[in-house]
């Protein structure tokens, strides 16, 4: 999978955790540009996340994200391992 495909399967996680198909998100998206990001519907898209990709992220990698991107980038990080 690549990171387009990956970036596309988020797109739809985070329209359906934030029930909003209109939802665009780049790389550059963060808490900031969405305003029902928080702290629950954080935790909600990285269990969706992790289940849809079959991953687990750690304490320190979640920390470390500061936006869409480096989130996407974990991810491709973590399939190719």
């Amino acid at each position: 999978m690549n990171r387009a495909q990956i970036f596309e399967k988020v797109q739809e996680i985070f329209r359906d955790i934030f029930d909003d198909q209109s939802l665009n998100i780049n790389d550059a998206t963060n808490s900031d540009h969405i305003d029902d990001w928080d702290s629950l519907n954080h935790i909600n898209l990285v269990v969706s996340i992790e289940k849809e990709f079959n991953i687990k992220f750690n304490f320190n990698e979640l920390s470390g994200l500061k936006d869409v991107g480096a989130m996407i980038d974990l991810i491709v990080e973590k399939i190719e391992k």
